[in-house]
């Protein structure tokens, strides 16, 4: 080899030893940063360089913030002796300057301990798993009701942060006082990129920047860049690097440009990243199984599956469904009997255990719907159409068949893979047509009959039995076809075949429940809704005691029927707040292993066993439950993960993360199209009612829109108002006005973009007027009347 042609090595190292020998020995080294900074072509590289501030030249500064963390040798043995305790920090959205701790193990006590002020907070950020010292008694406090954001932009105003910190410390009862602690050390990061803005320096030509993040949770962190100017107004990535003890916020550097804040398509990315749902397209690696085009029922695929393709099958759903999980049938037996049909794809049978698609669809758990986008579990092939039980063409299913009486009582269930061919795909509103319609009398319409009318049995014993019904202001949004920006706002319809399919649907989830726990006792996934701890109860009791009705909350049935009773003639909206206040008292319902758990109890559906069978092209959970049972029946074949009880716990672990995750991820797409529809349409006035009362705001909901906010009573450059908060009540008092729960109120709603990255709807008091409070009404839109405003609407 000639020696032009020779290729020449650097050795590139962080370890300053290394590159000592390297460089004895004649090879050229340098650090990462030396050779990122050599690479004059490409400046911007310089911004992506970890910030790896040596924590020695910042001491001589003298400026000390924070108290040391401890090595983890010592926190072990403070762990070990019960010195210190090891949990979960989870910062507040709420308050900066509070967190909390959950603490591992299974101790009741110190099951969850505060935190307060930034020292003791001592630069943990969400999620990291901590090590805590407890104070004494005499300096626990209560968690504070005051909401409080960072938006300081001179990170040396420690005093303002002192001060801040007192208004934390007010006076309270003894028994409001909770376990309180500080950080003695870090266990482990659990750092991820975080999506956000930056918030430019003041200071011209400066490469230091702040940039703040979109979750509240997560402090502003301290990067270097040169490309301040182009990052304006954008969506960034930034990754953490370190904290250092005497900086109030910790360093970082930027990863990656996402676009133009506000944008649908950069927005839609931010809450994907920001909720950790995978979004890529499906690799080569997954696609590669799918089944090969055209497909079509082998003689193989029939092995173990009855033809029920004779079977006047079908599928009720909601408008524009693609991906068809169930169908049903109802057919009268010769001896005077029902046999209802519950029919649902046969994803397994596509999906097999341990391959790419297989481990692509566990990673995901399940499909996120979001306003206009579905992020699916599984490829479209399956999902939309060969798993999709659409009309008119075979599938292959998995079915749960009963033999009913007319009391809806069960003699017989039996379960089998399946061929069906479904008769039609209807909306909850065409089936509901055909039940009350007079004239139609054909196969379909005869089924729904039989289907409605045992459904209204089975939910009348389900609720005698205390199942609980509860409320959500549930939203849809009308997209214009063009600009497919929302137009309207609707809140969701529920027919009486919504609740037909889904007396079913629980009906088939019980059965299957109850089979797969028969056959493998130590390993079948099921689902539990724990009961509520009495406490998460009391907010509902008194907001019911302020409107003088009695809430009982001992059991679920004495919860449902106190609810059932709580009805006032002169505001009949009161029993669904009640509902909405109930949901949110409750705990949420998870997925788990029968052989690792002893409480199989589902608190909502009053059932003592549950899982989830029905709907295996949007949940994972339903395709390990489709597996279990096909190997309790004979129809397939088991495999070793499928029984071994402690990778079901991991894979439980993993799906109810997921299904957490998709859920946030569907209310922040709802709260950005609602600020893309307030955006269109200004200032508007409406009724609201109060949910919470805070110690500085109320927390409102406004029932046309299905929408809660916050009116904040106290404002930055504004006098501040008398409060009296009153946590017995619960109230709050403003001036001479007091505010209980559940009272109406009017409040103005615009759409604050004075933020741009925490755009936000505002609420304004309207009436009850409060002098220097209340806001005078917008007049654009809310003095006219109903027909004008309708006459107006149908001329644009």
């Amino acid at each position: 080899m000639s020696a032009e042609n020779q290729l020449q090595v650097i050795f590139i190292t962080n370890d300053r030893k290394n590159k000592e020998k390297a460089i004895e020995e004649g090879i050229p080294a340098f650090t990462c940063e030396e050779y990122i900074k050599s690479l004059t072509a490409n400046p911007e590289l310089i911004d992506r360089l970890a910030c790896l501030s040596e924590e020695g030249n910042e001491i001589e500064s003298g400026k000390i913030i924070f108290s040391e963390h401890l090595p983890l040798s010592k926190l072990q043995q403070g762990i070990k002796s019960g010195t210190y305790l090891q949990g979960t920090f989870r910062a507040s959205r709420e308050n900066y300057l509070e967190a909390t701790v959950w603490v591992h193990g299974d101790t009741e006590e110190n099951k969850e301990i505060i935190l307060q002020g930034l020292k003791n907070l001592n630069r943990a950020i969400h999620e990291d798993i901590v090590a805590v010292e407890l104070l004494p008694k005499s300096q626990w406090v209560a968690p504070s009701s005051v909401v409080l954001h960072d938006e300081g932009q001179n990170e040396d105003d420690m005093e303002k942060e002192e001060e801040r910190e007192r208004i934390l410390k007010s006076a309270v009862s003894e028994k409001m006082l909770k376990p309180t602690g500080r950080i003695v050390g870090i266990i482990k990061r659990n750092w991820r990129p975080y999506c956000g803005m930056l918030s430019k320096s003041d200071i011209k030509e400066s490469r230091r920047h702040l940039f703040t993040p979109a979750d509240k949770r997560i402090p502003r962190i301290r990067i270097e860049t040169r490309q301040a100017s182009t990052l304006e107004g954008q969506r960034i990535i930034v990754a953490v690097d370190g904290w250092p003890r005497s900086s109030r916020y910790p360093n970082g550097h930027f990863v990656k440009n996402l676009g133009e804040v506000g944008d649908k398509e950069t927005e839609t990315e931010v809450l994907l990243l920001e909720h950790d749902v995978p979004h890529q397209p499906f690799s080569q690696a997954v696609l590669g199984f799918l089944p090969k085009m055209p497909w079509s029922i082998t003689e193989q695929d029939m092995e173990n599956r009855e033809d029920l393709r004779h079977l006047c099958v079908c599928s009720v759903d909601p408008p524009g469904c693609t991906d068809i999980d169930d169908a049903l049938h109802c057919r009268e037996l010769k001896n005077g009997n029902l046999e209802v049909g519950v029919h649902i794809a046969d994803v397994s049978h596509f999906i097999r255990p341990g391959n790419a698609l297989d481990q692509e669809s566990a990673r995901r758990g399940t499909t996120v719907y979001l306003c206009e986008k579905r992020i699916d579990m599984v490829p479209e092939l399956l999902s939309s159409n060969l798993c999709s039980l659409r009309s008119n063409v075979d599938r292959l299913a998995f079915s749960c068949i009963w033999e009913m009486n007319d009391n809806a009582e069960i003699l017989k269930t039996r379960f089998t893979k399946s061929v069906i061919n479904s008769k039609a795909s209807l909306t909850y509103a065409e089936a509901q047509m055909r039940i009350d319609s007079a004239t139609m009398n054909d196969n379909i319409t005869t089924s729904l009959r039989g289907l409605n009318k045992l459904a209204k049995i089975l939910k009348k014993r389900r609720i005698e039995k205390g199942a609980l019904t509860l409320s959500s202001p549930e939203v849809r949004f009308h997209m214009d076809s063009e600009t497919h920006d929302p137009i309207d706002l609707q809140t969701k319809e529920l027919r009486e075949t919504n609740s037909m399919v889904e007396e079913f649907m629980l009906l088939a989830n019980i059965s299957v429940a109850k089979k797969i726990h028969e056959e493998f006792s130590e390993h079948a996934l099921l689902r539990k809704h724990p009961a509520p701890p009495p406490s998460n109860y009391e907010i509902l009791v008194k907001a019911a005691k302020s409107k003088n009705l009695e809430i009982k909350t001992d059991t679920a049935k004495s919860l449902a029927d106190s609810l059932d009773r709580a009805d006032s003639p002169i505001f009949p909206y009161l029993n669904t707040l009640l509902r909405i206040l109930a949901t949110r008292c409750m705990m949420q319902a998870v997925y788990f292993c029968s052989g690792m758990d002893n409480d199989f109890h589902h608190y909502g559906l009053a059932s003592p066993i549950y899982t989830h069978f029905t709907s295996p092209i949007r949940r994972y959970a339903d395709i390990i439950v489709h597996r279990l049972l096909a190997v309790a029946i004979g129809a397939d074949c088991t495999y070793p993960e499928l029984t071994d009880k402690h990778k079901l716990a991991d894979l439980c672990k993993n799906l109810n993360f997921r299904h957490k995750m998709a859920q946030y991820a569907q209310r922040a797409s709802v709260a950005f199209h609602t600020q893309l529809f307030f955006k269109s349409k200004g200032i508007v006035s409406e009724e609201a009612y109060i949910l919470f009362v805070k110690k500085n705001a109320i927390v409102v909901l406004i029932p046309k829109y299905g929408l809660e906010g916050t009116v904040f009573f106290e404002e930055k450059d504004k006098p501040k108002p008398r409060l009296i908060y009153d946590d017995e009540v619960p109230s709050l008092k403003i001036e001479d006005t007091v505010f209980h729960i559940f009272d109406k109120v009017k409040v103005k709603i615009m759409l604050d973009s004075s933020n741009l990255q925490h755009q936000k709807i505002r609420m304004s008091l309207v009436e009850p007027q409060i002098p220097g409070i209340s806001v005078p009404p917008d007049t654009s839109n809310t003095d006219m009347n109903e027909p004008e405003r309708k006459k107006k609407k149908l001329q644009k």
